[in-house]
């Protein structure tokens, strides 16, 4: 089954951490990940985990099948596509690996909706697009971003209307806070259906409307191979694992909708290096392997070079517990044993094992992370008083971390907000700063930084002015009330989004640049729309392009578009 961190994890749940070369275009063409990998002296080892494509013999086959679309993987952009095939009469087969439909998050980012019209909230799209593609410091495709821009409020409008109708559950838009006090731009484009996370969400929804009409999903259908020409330039279909043996689906055209590569620590350590320097748990479906992505290599795809993992400051670790792998190859896990502890994202005054403070803890929730790697263990100590509640309400912070602001305002205590933490001793509380410095670990010139950063800290909340490193004001809390409460954090990785390499229309292309005929990608599996960092501030954007995605290449193959 799949980990179900989306319904549970963002306040702060304990759960067990789980596991062509072109010679005469090698200076600008796409490469693949072994040439690309090349340059740093060392690509056997970094490019082993894509291995050698599996045989199949012909004679292992056992049954097969033909139809007009295949979609690979029943999570936000393959069951988009496919409630959209079902709408639009196309011929098609869903299958997935695993025993039921990949949980998703509520947010759907959508342009200019009719809600957001109403709200008197429309955002400016060339805005949008040029917020976007600076976090990637301009590697998106802008193209392909127009996808999302242009084609999201018609998507979840669909979407909307299938979800009401099935659930009874309203539209709550999240109108986004004016941050350019620190210098981003937070448009209003992310939208939830209300009462979040109870109930069937949107995969079920889709799913009951598919199977409604009479199709089926068919699960546990691992995925081994696509069937291509082996020159990179068509494929015709793909051949399945399942508990009846090699299943042949093929296809007029293939939809890879089948996730990151979170789950895959050889991919990660070989593609990721800085997420072991930062990261302390997962929040990712363990289904999100890369192996969708491992197959389209094998069929002459090329993806993104620069890689763009989704980490959220929230992987509470007790004192002492570094960042990284425990262990080596698939079997190597993350230490931490609490999925999201959603007070990480609070911007409290954070500090390094050496009792000092390092960066400004305001900014998108990846950035104390990053920053972070460059710290002992690359780990990070938030640290606030019993003013917390106030605090957090005057903070308003974007995102899912809002889910602690709303907490905080219907009553809820910083004790229910962190009970995953507190009561396995992972969060400590204490009566005075100096004995929580005790619990946390500081000893010695550690403990005495850590003792004088606490009345700097509360001098720059005095003045209103972080004259360190640029907190906005109202962001800033004095450490004076008793309880005190500290906490170890490190990074929780929720997701890859740097993936196959595509163009507007999500067809995957080869090696050099050419689309490989028959194949498409949408979702986390697909690239060519972020590189580095997440933009944070565009909320609900991986969902909303996600489903988004998969809807426009439906209807383009069914001619609606």
């Amino acid at each position: 089954m799949t980990k179900d961190f989306s319904r549970r994890s963002f306040l702060g749940l304990g759960a067990a951490a789980t596991l062509g070369s072109v010679a005469a275009l090698a200076g600008c063409a796409p490469q693949t990940p072994s040439a690309a990998l090349s340059d740093t002296g060392d690509s056997e080892s970094n490019s082993s985990w894509l291995g050698a494509e599996p045989t199949v013999e012909e004679s292992e086959i056992t049954s097969a099948q033909d139809t007009d679309l295949l979609i690979i993987g029943a999570g936000c952009a393959g069951l988009a596509a496919a409630a959209t095939a079902t709408d639009l009469g196309l011929d098609f087969i869903v299958c997935d690996k695993n025993t039921a439909v990949q949980d998703t998050r509520e947010y759907f980012g959508a342009v200019n909706t009719k809600y957001t019209k109403e709200a008197g909230q429309e955002v400016d799209k060339i805005r949008t697009m040029n917020e976007i593609a600076r976090y990637s410091n301009g590697r998106t495709n802008r193209s392909v971003l127009k996808v999302w821009l242009d084609e999201s409020a018609e998507c979840f409008e669909w979407v909307d209307d299938l979800v009401q109708k099935a659930t009874g559950k309203t539209v709550y838009l999240e109108i986004a806070p004016d941050l350019t006090d620190h210098g981003y731009f937070a448009p209003t484009v992310n939208h939830m259906h209300a009462p979040y996370y109870t109930g069937d969400l949107r995969n079920n929804v889709y799913q009951q409307y598919i199977e409604g009409a009479g199709h089926t999903i068919y699960f546990e259908h691992e995925l081994v191979k696509l069937v291509h020409d082996g020159e990179g330039t068509k494929v015709t279909g793909a051949i399945f694992k399942t508990k009846d043996g090699y299943v042949q689906i093929n296809a007029a055209n293939v939809l890879l909708a089948t996730g990151g590569y979170a789950a895959n620590p050889t991919m990660i350590e070989a593609l990721q290096p800085n997420v072991p320097r930062c990261v302390t748990a997962n929040s990712y479906s363990m289904m999100c392997d890369g192996s969708g992505i491992k197959t389209a290599l094998w069929a002459g795809a090329t993806m993104d070079e620069v890689p763009c993992p989704m980490i959220f400051n929230r992987g509470a670790v007790d004192v002492g517990v570094d960042a990284g792998y425990i262990g080596s190859g698939e079997d190597a896990i993350f230490p931490g044993t609490i999925v999201q502890l959603n007070m990480g994202s609070q911007p409290f005054m954070a500090v390094n094992r050496n009792g000092v403070r390092f960066t400004n803890e305001s900014l998108p929730y990846d950035n104390i992370c990053n920053a972070s790697a460059l710290q002992p263990g690359g780990v990070f100590c938030q640290v606030f008083d019993g003013n917390a509640p106030a605090d957090i309400d005057r903070f308003a912070q974007a995102g899912c971390a809002r889910l602690t602001t709303d907490r905080i305002r219907k009553g809820a205590s910083v004790d229910e907000l962190c009970a995953a933490a507190l009561e396995p001793g992972i969060m400590k509380k204490a009566d005075t700063l100096e004995e929580l410095a005790d619990m946390l670990g500081f000893a010695g010139e550690a403990k005495q930084n850590f003792l004088a950063q606490a009345d700097r800290y509360n001098e720059l909340f005095d003045a209103q002015a972080d004259e360190d490193f640029g907190k906005e004001a109202y962001r800033l809390s004095a450490i004076r009330q008793a309880p005190f409460y500290g906490c170890w954090y490190g990074g929780s990785l929720l997701t890859t989004i740097d993936g196959l390499t595509i163009n507007e229309e999500m067809q995957v292309l080869n090696t050099q640049g050419a689309v490989i005929e028959g194949l498409y990608a949408a979702g986390d599996c697909s690239g060519s729309l972020f590189a580095g960092t997440y933009p944070e501030y565009v909320v609900g954007l991986a969902c909303g392009r996600s489903s988004t995605q998969g809807r426009h290449i439906a209807r383009r193959l069914a001619g609606d578009l």
